[in-house]
């Protein structure tokens, strides 16, 4: 019965803990987007300018 008055206040703050965590880590918006990160990588990069490799002056020889 003693081990009771130990156990039950232990839980109770670790249960409380995981609460506030929770909820902090929703307000916080950690869980808005679950879509997007899981394809980022297979979303293409934008073009390259195609006259940005190209020199505009002609070359003197």
């Amino acid at each position: 019965m003693s081990v009771l008055f130990v156990a039950l206040p232990i839980a109770l703050l670790l249960g409380g803990a995981a609460v506030i965590a929770c909820v902090r880590c929703i307000s916080g918006g950690q869980y808005d987007d679950l879509e997007t990160p899981s394809v980022r990588m297979l979303i293409d990069d934008r073009p390259l300018d195609e006259t940005a490799d190209t020199d505009e002056t002609p070359i003197k020889s």
